[in-house]
């Protein structure tokens, strides 16, 4: 069974009095320990297939139609919102694409780290700091002990994204939904945040939806790849098949538009973007 089996999801938005489809009939899976990259161009309904996965999508305007969304052969679609709330950030997590709009700027670092950890939790006030430092550390935040005395304005766009995706590890999700986490940053930081999150998949045996739209970091993290247009998946496949064999014209198109770079395309140290 596979972790997660997304079968004929479809979420319309109503505009005046029209409701008018978002994503249609999408359906793929995605076993444990597997990264999936969902490409395609703006407007094709990437980030809203992930929100509704996790329920997500503010209603009104958006109402999810019809579908399935099982995680480990249970319907996400038909649990209360209470049931939901277990699932987020237990089962599932998500970084979203600006780390500064998603942290608040009242808060440290750390205390929303340890508020994350407390909430769903037994420990006390010292163990959750505790296991926040560690948290850190595993992101590879620099000084980490005084990163939880800072605010998310008194460090870099990279680490902030860091602070993210420490943050959403809090509960040891199986299914990390990443939507477009490096766009804001620039490349060397890109690469450093794609190799870090390379390892931390084989740390904590996670399972990744990678959403973004350069073909060329998600050739590098992803196991397969699923390419959307207008509100559907129009190819799925092997990450090198799909790259060296598309079959869909739009696949084709897109990779036709994409630029090419020398080197392995698993990425350098150096911080490089290679194709």
């Amino acid at each position: 069974m596979p972790l997660l089996d997304v079968r004929d999801l479809t979420t319309h938005f109503t505009v005046g009095a029209q409701s008018v489809p978002a994503i249609r009939d999408v359906s793929f899976t995605i076993e444990r320990g597997e990264a999936v990259g969902l490409v395609g161009e703006s407007g094709c309904g990437k980030s809203v297939t992930a929100l509704s996965i996790l329920g997500l999508v503010p209603q009104p305007p958006g109402r999810i139609v019809g579908g399935s969304v099982l995680l480990d052969g249970v319907d996400l679609l038909h649990m209360s919102r209470r049931e939901l709330r277990g699932v987020r950030g237990g089962r599932i997590s998500m970084v979203f694409q600006d780390p500064f709009s998603s942290l608040n700027p009242t808060m440290t670092l750390g205390g929303q780290i340890v508020e994350a950890i407390r909430a769903h939790s037994a420990l006390t006030l010292k163990q959750a700091t505790a296991r926040a430092v560690e948290l850190l550390a595993a992101v590879r935040m620099p000084v980490p002990e005084l990163r939880m005395r800072q605010y998310p304005h008194q460090v870099s766009g990279g680490q902030r994204q860091r602070i993210s995706i420490a943050r959403s590890l809090v509960l040891n999700p199986k299914l990390l939904i990443l939507d477009e986490p490096v766009s804001s940053l620039d490349v060397s930081i890109q690469a450093q945040i794609i190799n870090l999150l390379s390892e931390l998949k084989q740390r904590f045996k996670l399972t990744y939806i990678f959403i973004a739209h350069d073909l060329n970091l998600v050739r590098r993290i992803s196991d397969e790849v699923a390419v959307m247009y207008s509100g559907k998946i129009v190819e799925k496949a092997k990450t090198e098949d799909l790259f060296n064999r598309p079959r869909h014209p739009y696949t084709q198109a897109l990779l036709s538009a994409t630029p090419k770079f020398k080197g392995n395309h698993k990425g350098r140290e150096d911080g490089g973007v290679a194709g």
